[in-house]
């Protein structure tokens, strides 16, 4: 995290409390792993391992754990660190790049969006002890905002959170995306289809964007990732296995307004190409589609 607000947007913490070694009142956080289908596990067990550590910690030590938390290396594991605050909305603790905030009152610090995701946290906090909060962030890694799940544990009046950045996006929204997408192209489809090829706007969210194919005559008029591909034929089209997955789309909605179709797909956040589920939709004579990548 860092105190200047990086290009783009930003939106998302999910800072959930799961260290089940500390508390049997985390039982809850399966639940909130299973809404995000696409979680690297091996990363959640590690974040838990560090949060329940640091909390650990500070319940030995008290406030004299804040200065072990910023201690380089003493409390990290790989790009994972802990931060603390207060839960007045100082922020008193950080073993990365979130040290820049320390000293002052992030209660009303809003991420690009608008939302105040710190605050969020703190409510949480208070009325829970533990919780989940979203927000996107400048990952300093690759230079690219980026959503961020933070696991988070009260102690009294101090907060421990370790976050971690998850790229991949999950069926869930990649399905609010399109219900989005669809109610701009309902509006003004003109204006909507621009604002679909806006790297910077809010169609472009990590792993998901907006495509749009006029089924008159199959030629692609808007690409979220691939703005060459606007006024092509999308009927010449075709997945890493060969298919003609646009012209299977445009099958699928013959006698349907809504379907969904399974492909390969380059993903334009790892580079690699995965498989890709897509929900398309019928909008006048387009066809609106959004897919994400299912781990």
């Amino acid at each position: 995290m860092m105190l200047v607000r990086p290009p783009g947007m930003l939106r998302a913490i999910v800072a959930a409390a799961c260290c089940l070694a500390i508390t049997p009142a985390w039982a809850g956080d399966r639940a909130v792993a299973s809404e995000i289908e696409s979680l690297d596990v091996a990363k959640v067990d590690r974040v838990k391992a560090l949060l329940a550590r640091a909390v650990s910690h500070y319940r030995r030590r008290g406030d004299k754990a804040l200065a072990d938390f910023a201690e380089s290396g003493r409390f990290e594991d790989g790009e994972l660190y802990v931060y603390v605050l207060a839960t007045d909305g100082n922020f008193l603790a950080s073993g990365g790049s979130s040290s820049v905030l320390v000293g002052r009152n992030v209660a009303d610090m809003r991420d690009s969006a608008g939302k105040p995701f710190f605050r969020e946290m703190l409510k949480t906090a208070r009325e829970k002890g533990s919780g989940h909060v979203e927000y996107r962030w400048l990952n300093r890694v690759d230079q690219r905002e980026e959503r961020k799940l933070a696991f988070f544990r009260r102690v009294g009046d101090r907060i421990i959170s370790v976050g971690f950045y998850i790229p991949r996006a999950t069926a869930s929204q990649a399905m609010a995306l399109l219900e989005q997408a669809v109610a701009a192209m309902q509006k003004d489809s003109r204006r909507a289809m621009a604002d679909f090829g806006d790297l910077n706007g809010a169609y472009v969210q990590d792993d998901l964007y907006v495509f749009v194919v006029d089924s008159r005559d199959m030629k692609m008029v808007a690409h979220g990732s691939l703005p060459q591909l606007v006024g092509s034929d999308s009927r010449k089209l075709t997945d890493a296995n060969g298919r003609h997955i646009v012209v299977e789309m445009a099958q699928k909605l013959r006698d349907a307004d809504r379907a969904e179709l399974d492909y390969t797909w380059r993903n334009p956040v790892t580079r690699q190409v995965e498989s890709k589920r897509t929900f398309i939709q019928k909008v006048d004579q387009h066809i609106v589609g959004v897919g994400y990548y299912p781990r």
